[in-house]
């Protein structure tokens, strides 16, 4: 029964870890790369920006279309007022209802709408341009994290085996002693060794558990926890691109870049605005058109009767004779409302034509707003060319610093070779009681930080490359 329960508890155990195990997903470079670009937040915020451009795009070409507006209204007079039928003013409560339909069309406007076209374009291509760059930028600096993780998984192996071997050491130290073949001194310090062993290792799991997460907020990721990278062995091999000399590869950035095209598209749409600043001083023409109709609820006149209470009434005398001339007198015949939509054909009318503006004097604003947007102008040519020299400068700086970490990669890497074989003679001498533990520690500190030197130069090299290669048109990673 005893074995039955172990071999159960050993299936379990077994069991759940196999399912952790397939719930930690090791990602690939490019697998991280582009899930960062579908869920970055800044690229979705570059995204939107460029949804906003399409939009004043669309705005831009309505500016092109006659506006149409409707409007209706229904109201209660009450008191003393006028009747629209009659003429008359009366004590009374009276409803309208009335419709419009208004439109209205720039037929000249300076050419303002023409130039806010195309500088809503100008602003679309570079939203584009925009999220290029950040595309670029965050798969930049994914590939540095994802470097950074293999480097410290790398370094916490060699700290690993660094802390193994120096626990076989004190064990070995522990016999000697024991034996009385070396003094306690050596023992001492070897137990001072492990512990400094141990931090390291202590500190490069940490480097390691950061790194991860450093990686997965950029991919934006909820679960840290089953967060971790493929096993991969990256070969520190030069680029075909340092064979280029640094004059061809700033002229290839200047052709792909997207930093020069996002200044040139700035410097035309700083031009589209001076443009559209100069037709706010033109002369604009407008076509209107507008219709409309109304009617009334309150009683409508449909005749006239004699007025037989007074049937007559003097209106004049006749000259020389004095004879009074008469007219009879008559009564409206009051009846109810004609029908509302009979109201709405009889009483609708248009009104149409054209309004000339000609702006004389606003108080400088159209004359300021053109000497602002020719200040912009010129400030978009001057980052125009900042922008060169940046990206120059850049280029340069890059090369530069990729020589330089090949150059640190070769000397580390010789270093650690140097390291390496004077560990493995201060091993012998150690053995044989011809060096002392201090020493002996010394030797395999030293050997241990070579190693740690030699990966971190290897991935600083390979992270640099990616960045003359990305100046020379080489993306991150290659699509698939």
């Amino acid at each position: 029964m005893k074995n039955i329960i172990q071999k159960i508890l050993f299936f379990s155990i077994l069991i759940s870890g196999f399912i952790s195990q397939a719930q930690v997903k090791n990602w690939t470079l490019q697998e991280c790369v582009e899930y960062a670009l579908k869920n970055n937040i800044s690229i979705k915020q570059s995204e939107l920006d460029l949804k906003a451009a399409a939009i004043d795009k669309k705005m831009a070409v309505g500016s092109f279309l006659p506006t149409l507006n409707g409007g209706a209204s229904h109201s209660w007079n009450i008191g003393l007022n006028q009747n629209i039928t009659t003429g008359l003013l009366e004590n009374q409560t009276i409803q309208y209802t009335s419709a419009s339909l208004n439109s209205s069309i720039d037929i000249y406007k300076g050419l303002q709408n023409q130039n806010r076209l195309r500088k809503a374009k100008l602003s679309q291509l570079a939203g584009q341009y925009q999220l290029t760059k950040m595309q670029e930028d965050i798969s930049l600096y994914v590939a540095n994290a994802y470097l950074d993780i293999l480097f410290n998984r790398e370094n916490l192996k060699v700290q690993q085996a660094q802390l193994a071997y120096a626990e076989k050491q004190l064990v070995r130290s522990q016999e000697l002693v024991d034996a009385g073949s070396v003094p306690k001194g050596d023992l001492l310090d070897m137990k001072a060794t492990l512990a400094a062993d141990k931090q390291k290792v202590v500190a490069a799991e940490n480097s390691l558990l950061i790194s991860r997460l450093s990686l997965a907020q950029l991919l934006v990721l909820d679960d840290f926890e089953n967060f971790d990278i493929a096993d991969v062995d990256l070969e520190a091999k030069p680029s075909p691109v340092m064979l280029e000399t640094p004059q061809a590869i700033v002229e290839k950035a200047n052709q792909v870049r997207v930093e020069i095209k996002i200044a040139q598209a700035n410097i035309d749409i700083a031009e589209r605005n001076v443009k559209i600043a100069r037709g706010a001083l033109l002369p604009t023409l407008t076509g209107f058109y507008s219709f409309s109709t109304r009617a009334s609820y309150s009683d409508r006149v449909t005749g006239f009767t004699p007025n037989l209470a007074n049937p007559t009434s003097i209106i004049g005398q006749v000259e020389g004779t004095g004879q009074n001339v008469i007219e009879p007198n008559f009564l409206p015949v009051f009846s109810k409302a004609a029908p509302v939509f009979d109201q709405f054909s009889n009483n609708k009318g248009h009104n149409f034509g054209l309004e000339l503006r000609i702006p004389i004097f606003n108080g400088f604003s159209a004359r300021g707003n053109l000497e602002r947007s020719k200040v912009s102008y010129e400030k978009s040519k001057n980052a125009f060319e900042q922008a060169k020299i940046d990206l120059k400068t850049n280029v340069y700086k890059a090369i530069s610093d990729a020589k330089g970490a090949l150059k640190t990669y070769e000397s580390s890497t010789a270093t650690l070779e140097a390291r390496q074989e004077a560990f493995n003679y201060a091993k012998e001498k150690y053995a044989v009681g011809m060096m002392n533990a201090f020493d002996f520690n010394q030797s395999q500190t030293l050997y241990s930080t070579a190693q740690s030197d030699a990966i971190r130069a290897k991935y600083d090299y390979i992270f640099k490359m990616k960045v003359v290669e990305l100046y020379f048109g080489i993306p991150i990673i290659q699509k698939q």
